[in-house]
């Protein structure tokens, strides 16, 4: 079993990784396509998120501006959706697809929408995790494949990068449903047409791919460190 884990793994990690790259820039190429495409009602992002929450009853959460081009995301810690550069003041269909995902977070949030509630109760484990996995498998290296300390402090570092590959898995679901929600509102209350938010699902699907792929890589890497230290046991 280890060795068709291992090259199965071994076959799969670097197209994987050539696609994960890829889809990274395409994110870029298909949101200035759209970008220059801007929509009949002439909102500016910030305005379509403004609408959106008070739509959705959601008065106490804020808008804020923050530095860099897609650096868009609700913290939900202080409660505020933060509209990068590129996005604050642009009345482009892409730009109000980004707000409205990001909006999206918020709903999901103030809804109880499970599967972000998972992710939340994650989020701390996974910092910790994120962090020490390959430092704990390097040191166990270090320590020797023939020391049961050595191993043992392996298999706590491949159980940490596990969990953040679960992480990852929560976390498809969540987006993909903040994307759902976005577009569904974007038509509903005529903020955008059908057509313009068919143009802005695809920055929003394309996007959605990158999360997709980097689950994919996680979870290649997760079987090669199973198949190479079980064969090692």
């Amino acid at each position: 079993m280890y060795d068709i884990l291992l090259y199965v793994s071994a076959f799969l990690l670097l197209p994987a990784i050539i696609y994960s790259i890829y889809v990274s820039f395409k994110v870029n190429g298909v949101y200035r396509q759209y970008a220059q495409i801007h929509a009949q009602s002439g909102m500016t992002a910030y305005e379509v998120t403004r609408r959106m929450l008070k739509n959705a009853g959601l008065s106490d959460v804020k808008i804020d501006r923050v530095r860099g081009s897609l650096t868009d995301r609700y913290n939900p810690k202080n409660n505020t959706i933060f509209l990068s550069d590129s996005v604050f003041s642009s009345t482009s269909v892409a730009a109000i697809g980004v707000a409205a995902h990001e909006t999206g977070h918020a709903i999901q949030y103030n809804t109880n929408y499970l599967p972000v509630k998972l992710r939340t109760s994650m989020v701390p484990i996974v910092n910790i995790g994120s962090r020490l996995s390959i430092p704990l498998i390097i040191l166990g290296l270090i320590l020797g494949l023939t020391s049961e300390l050595g191993m043992y402090i392996i298999y706590i570092g491949i159980a940490f990068y596990a969990f953040s590959a679960i992480f990852m898995l929560v976390t498809l679901p969540v987006e993909f449903n903040a994307s759902r929600r976005a577009k569904k509102i974007l038509v509903e209350t005529n903020i955008l047409t059908e057509s313009e938010a068919a143009m802005a699902s695809k920055v929003l699907n394309v996007a959605a791919q990158t999360y997709v792929a980097s689950f994919v890589v996680s979870l290649l890497f997760l079987l090669r460190l199973f198949a190479i230290f079980g064969r090692r046991r």
